[in-house]
């Protein structure tokens, strides 16, 4: 009797063991599984909140530019730019490769104001246009602006509308830009090679800010 309960509490045993083996190996598969999703689902998440901040930094790359390239004086460039029959947003750009729309900077070489005007300019401008010249106005906003798109819109005549020239011109003058077109050194009949490197600098720099202005509000 004792051999046959032995036996049997040792079989129980046995069994109970086998019982408990089969609870961890299915614990152990269901965890496994449980930690692959939550792997899965953090991944789908990881993406999703990169493709938020992607779209985010898309929506937001306008707003983060136009504090580059703000829209100052407005009622001043509006005026002038109609007067003058300018694109106001190439006014904009000369204005903020200039001068920033800091109305009263001074160059090291003497121009003044939002356009950088320079005094002796400033004097041609006036008498080109029959008035009174006034030196210590051109840190006014409206009397700089106004020169500087009739000297633009002058010179955008005086090169037929080539904006490259015109452009190079306003910071160079005009003279040395005639001297560089009459050079084969610098023009062979299409392509201008500025040989200046601050008039080559300030050019691609005007026509840059140009291209955001127009693609920004335009």
């Amino acid at each position: 009797m004792r051999k046959t309960a032995v036996k049997r509490r040792r079989k129980a045993r046995a069994n109970n063991t086998g019982v408990k083996f089969k609870r961890r190996s299915v614990c152990s598969s269901s965890c496994t599984k449980n930690g692959s999703r939550r792997k899965q689902l953090w991944l789908i998440m990881a993406g999703v909140l990169l493709l938020a901040a992607i779209l985010g930094a898309i929506l937001c790359s306008d707003l983060i530019f136009r504090r580059f390239f703000p829209l100052k004086y407005g009622v001043e460039v509006s005026e002038a730019a109609r007067k003058y029959e300018l694109d106001r947003w190439l006014v904009y750009a000369v204005i903020k490769v200039e001068s920033d729309f800091v109305p009263d900077v001074e160059s090291r070489a003497g121009a003044v104001g939002l356009m950088q005007i320079m005094p002796k300019t400033g004097e041609w401008i006036a008498w080109r246009k029959g008035e009174s010249y006034d030196e210590a106005r051109l840190t006014e906003p409206k009397y700089n602006v106004d020169m500087g798109c009739y000297l633009l819109s002058y010179l955008l005549d005086y090169y037929n509308g080539e904006l490259d020239y015109a452009i190079a011109a306003y910071n160079a003058g005009s003279g040395r830009v005639d001297g560089w077109l009459a050079d084969s050194e610098y023009f062979d009949g299409v392509t201008l090679e500025i040989p200046y490197p601050e008039t080559s600098n300030y050019v691609a720099k005007v026509r840059y800010a140009y291209e955001k202005y127009k693609n920004l509000y335009d």
